[in-house]
């Protein structure tokens, strides 16, 4: 149990449990999907899910830990981080935001401009097919995204962007793994993927940040502190086939040129001095 926390988690709850103030570090353990059930969503959909992502849901179908700090002996949650289960990877579609006839569309609200320098950022038509990944408590929406130019065909390589309330998109990763150590080293703090755009954080999300900082933010703190906790757990090998490849074990380095190696065998100008001293 303790080991597959660690796994998912990076070992992010040792720097949590440890930070001043923060209380009731829950991490929810959910069984893994069957395999057909990802094939199911693949035929539902009509496109393949990223290695990463699919071998992320045959280990855990879905993801969800949260934090809280205790105000005035109250504990009150401020980190949330959440991954959709394969039956909520649910597709966004330019529907209706209301029951009305007349009502407008995602489609409608789409900026279809490329001021911030992504010309092909998603847009709710035939063309893309978007899924949320994570619902970023309420901030916004982080999709998977698989475009084309042409309707009917999809790109084989989804990216991961934000939508955030505004409806405009912004890109954050081009895989799944990335965008999840993202999640975990932003430590889930509110509003944090608005880092990522032209706009930056909220006053309250720049105050939460500065009392928390993630751990992408102060590297040199980190190396700084010898006896401090570094993630050295790599995404990429979590999220990964296992491969039949035996494995070599590697040879140490050996000491760097002009070192002296430690002589553990006691000097002989050394032993009349102890002799005397026995005397």
């Amino acid at each position: 149990m303790a080991s597959h926390m660690e796994k998912l988690t990076l070992g992010i709850t040792k720097i949590l449990e440890s930070s001043p103030g923060v209380t009731e570090v829950k991490f929810e353990v959910i069984s893994p999907a069957e395999r057909q059930a990802v094939v199911s969503w693949e035929q539902k959909h009509g496109c393949t899910l990223p290695e990463d992502l699919k071998n992320f849901y045959l280990m855990t179908d879905g993801f969800h830990m949260s934090w809280s700090v205790k105000l005035d002996d109250n504990p009150v949650q401020v980190g949330s981080m959440v991954i959709n289960s394969i039956s909520s990877l649910t597709r966004l579609k330019g529907s209706t935001t209301h029951s009305l006839p007349n009502s407008a569309t995602l489609a409608d609200l789409d900026d279809s401009g490329d001021e911030d320098g992504h010309p092909d950022r998603p847009h709710f038509d035939s063309r893309n097919m978007i899924f949320e990944l994570d619902p970023c408590n309420g901030n916004g929406k982080v999709c998977l995204v698989y475009k084309s130019s042409k309707p009917g065909e999809v790109t084989r390589e989804p990216g991961i962007w934000f939508l955030d309330l505004a409806l405009y998109w912004h890109f954050l990763t081009d895989t799944f793994t990335a965008y999840y150590r993202l999640l975990l080293t932003h430590l889930g703090l509110p509003q944090w993927q608005y880092a990522f755009t032209s706009y930056g954080l909220s006053s309250q999300a720049k105050q939460w940040m500065n009392m928390y900082k993630p751990i992408t933010f102060s590297p040199a703190a980190l190396s700084e502190e010898p006896d401090s906790f570094i993630n050295k757990l790599d995404p990429n090998k979590i999220f990964k086939t296992k491969s039949k490849t035996p494995v070599t074990k590697k040879k140490l380095p050996g000491p760097p040129p002009g070192s002296h190696k430690t002589n553990l065998t006691p000097s002989k100008n050394l032993l009349p001095s102890v002799a005397a001293a026995r005397k």
